[in-house]
Parts: C-alpha cells; structure tokens; sequence
C-alpha cells in the first residue's frame, strides 16, 4: 500500500507546528542545524575556481562590452537591410533547397539509427556480461561523437565530394556514437518483467533479448530517434554552409553578397519548418511513450 502525501492544508499546519517548536527542534536534532563549515568552504570554493575560470576565459578571449556596445549599430544596419523579408523571385529554388535539407536530415537520423541499434546491445550490461567487449564499445561510440558534425562534414566532403550525400553521411556519423550511448542506456534500464517472464516460460538468451528486451525499449528509442531527426535539421542547415547541401549553401552565399532580404526570407523558411517539425515529433513522442506507459 503506498502512502498519500499529505496535502498542502496538512503541510502548512505542520510546518506552524515546526516553526512554533524551533528551539526544541534545535535543542533534539542540533547535529542537523549545525553548520558544516567543511562543506560551506568546498562549495564557496567551488564558485570561486568558476568565477576565477569564467574570468581567466573573457581575458584570454579579449572579450569587451565596449565594443559590442559600439558594434549595436552595425547590428542594427543589417536588421534594417532584412526588411521586408523577400525571395526575389527564387522561392522554389529555395524550396527545393529546403526539401533537400530536410532530405539530408531524415537520411542521416535513420541511417545512424539503424547502424547504432543492433550495436547498442553490445554496449548493455544487461546482455553482454564481457566487460572488456562493453568498455571497447562504449569507448568506440565516445570517439565518434566526439568529433562535431562540422568536422565530419569537411572530412565526407574531401572523400565523397560537395553535395547532399556528404551532409548526410556527415549527421549519420555524428549520430551513430550519440545514439549508440543513449540506446545502450536505454536497453540497460529496461524493465526486467517481461525478460523474466520469457525466461520462465523456457526461452533461450536470444529469445530474452528478442520478446523481452526490444519490446520494451522500443518506444523509447523511436522517441529519440525522432528528437534527433528535429534537432539534425538545424544541423543540416548548418553543414550546408561548409557544402554539404541544403539550404545553408545558399544562405552563406547570400550573406557574403548582402542579399540581406532574401537571407531573412530563409531564414523564416527555417524557422517555420522547425516549429512544425518540432510540432508534429513532439506529438508523436508523446503518443509512443504514453502508448508504452498504458
């Protein structure tokens, strides 16, 4: 039987309870209102390293209110130049362009999806019991995440050359060792019912995995994976801009000439899709977690 927790008239009488009893409070339980001057000083410590670090860094990085105080009104000058948002004539042109980014994005999140899933299985303790096999797969998706989505774009761009197919390359590569690391977390904190279930019911180690472990994960995974597929559109405008396709190729091109309107107009384009994207996926994330809760 779980217990209720009492109710906000209940709480507030207890805590004019505890106020009225302070001293008493104090006098029974002095351990707990004792001050710990060990832990005051790590935790004055620790604040005074991040202001130390946070100031050694705006140093190092010349940084200056002055000249971005003088710098507003340059700013200013390009806001002005973005009015009205125009597409000049080469709105399907852009749209094409936008379709390719999106393209870019979907390909790259499934593939990297696909690639990561069995490979996760590998990275769990609750079914691979190697620890030596674990620690060589989690490292390996530790290192290709850690190289930018950027860096992976320049690098497929030299080997495949520019377009669409190296921006997607680039977003699987980037989202394989950051799939790989949630999926296997995923899969480790499984419910561990249904596994126990099928291996009452005679089931092998395989059949564990396959009717009692991917059910279960299942919906959360495909509620990463569509996370993933919102957040790598902004990545695939990005990459566009080094020439790995898309939109973000014609945006860099663009601002270099100070086509300013027709730059703001992409930028609406961008800002649209996302929202209906972010939308649509959020939607759909909650359906399939609330659909596996029920």
């Amino acid at each position: 039987m779980t217990r209720r927790p009492p109710s906000p008239l209940r709480r507030s009488l207890l805590r004019q309870a505890a106020l009225a009893d302070l001293d008493g409070l104090r006098a029974r339980h002095s351990q707990v209102f004792r001050a710990s001057w060990p832990r005051r000083a790590v935790v004055l410590g620790s604040l005074a390293l991040i202001v130390g670090l946070a100031v050694v860094a705006m140093i190092r990085l010349d940084f200056s209110l002055l000249r971005i105080v003088h710098g507003l009104h340059r700013l200013g000058d390009f806001a002005g130049m973005m009015l009205p948002p125009s597409a000049q004539g080469r709105f399907g042109l852009f749209l094409t362009a936008l379709g390719e980014t999106l393209a870019i994005a979907f390909l790259g999140t499934l593939t990297a999806a696909c690639l990561a899933f069995p490979v996760a299985f590998l990275a769990a303790r609750n079914v691979v019991p190697n620890p030596f096999l674990r620690f060589g797969v989690r490292r390996g998706f530790d290192v290709i995440r850690s190289v930018d989505v950027l860096i992976w774009a320049l690098i497929w761009i030299n080997v495949v050359g520019l377009g669409p197919f190296a921006g997607a390359l680039a977003i699987a590569c980037s989202d394989v060792g950051a799939f790989g690391k949630l999926f296997s977390e995923a899969i480790e904190t499984a419910d561990r019912k249904a596994q126990e279930g099928v291996t009452a019911s005679g089931g092998s180690r395989l059949h564990r995995v396959r009717f009692g472990l991917v059910p279960a994960v299942l919906p959360v995974l495909a509620s990463q994976v569509l996370y993933f597929f919102e957040s790598n559109t902004r990545s695939a405008t990005i990459i566009g801009i080094v020439g790995a396709g898309g939109i973000g190729q014609y945006l860099t091109e663009l601002i270099r000439v100070l086509e300013m309107q027709q730059v703001a107009f992409l930028v609406l384009m961008i800002l649209v899709t996302v929202a209906l994207i972010d939308l649509v996926s959020g939607r759909l994330r909650r359906a399939i977690i609330g659909g596996a809760a029920h």
